[in-house]
């Protein structure tokens, strides 16, 4: 048993878990860990994707009374019945844009360039969000996911879309386009989590199946490792994420997304990280 290789898998899974649910992008920062560490191979890049269900366990056991009444309900409760059609909607637009154009998006969108624009970019949409919000509270007009239409999912389900361009942040996208398409902060994160259990279980699902050939028993290890950080660290963001944002903007996000923009022009520039692989 490599040690050395089960440290490397334990640290990938707490910057996975602190991450994915926080609109920094945890692919950036997965990146990031990866090239630092040495831990950035074709099977790292599995990895990667496959950890994310520890963090998906995470928002299960957090909303497991609201998941847990919307499947008992699914026969006979129509607020449970729209619920799962809500996420079904907003879940469908990624699939078939994954499907469709995610080989072409990772052969030539994944550049340093891409990479530190949308950091940058998506830090100043994070900004103006928050500025609409609070010079104009009315435009806020769902409070709970339980008052969300299937517009209104469809509508954030193509605001997820946007996070196929790398450094752009599943979290951020949803999020944030909550926010502009009229949800409150808490909706929209809500929203967001309930929307990456069947969207992050997928694309990990989706991505042991077609590079299974890469993987061998001897794995099993490594896997269960990132996981279990992956799950413990994304249980503790998720509850302190929930009270802070009771008292708190997205705004400290916004700044931190574009100093990391930055960073990823440094590291790029001086070598540091091959960003493009």
């Amino acid at each position: 048993m490599d040690i050395v290789l089960l440290a490397k898998a334990a640290m990938m899974g707490i910057v996975e878990g602190l991450t994915e649910f926080l609109p920094i992008s945890s692919t950036g920062h997965l990146i990031l860990a990866g090239a630092l560490l040495g831990f950035d191979d074709e099977k790292a890049k599995v990895f990667d994707i496959a950890i994310q269900t520890g963090a998906i366990f995470a928002v299960i056991l957090v909303y497991w009374q609201k998941i847990r009444a919307t499947l008992l309900g699914l026969t006979n409760d129509k607020e449970a019945q729209r619920f799962a059609l809500n996420v079904f909607i907003a879940f469908v637009p990624a699939v078939l844009l994954g499907l469709l154009f995610g080989k072409a998006i990772k052969a030539h969108l994944f550049t340093p360039v891409v990479v530190a624009s949308t950091f940058i970019i998506g830090g100043f949409i994070i900004l103006w969000a928050e500025r609409r919000q609070a010079k104009n509270p009315t435009a806020v007009r769902i409070h709970s996911v339980e008052a969300m239409s299937p517009r209104d999912a469809l509508k954030v389900g193509l605001a997820q879309c946007l996070a196929m361009i790398p450094g752009t942040s599943r979290s951020g996208a949803t999020i944030i386009g909550g926010m502009l398409l009229g949800l409150s902060r808490k909706a929209s994160i809500d929203f967001s989590f309930y929307l990456g259990i069947p969207t992050l279980m997928g694309a990990g699902a989706y991505s042991l199946y077609k590079e299974r050939a890469l993987l061998t028993l001897a794995d099993a290890p490594m896997f269960a490792v990132g996981l279990v950080f992956s799950f413990i660290s994304a249980w503790l963001c998720i509850r302190w994420l929930l009270a802070y944002i009771a008292t708190h903007s997205f705004v400290g996000f916004a700044y931190y997304r574009i100093v990391f923009g930055v960073v990823v022009l440094a590291t790029s520039w001086s070598g540091l990280v091959v960003w493009a692989a």
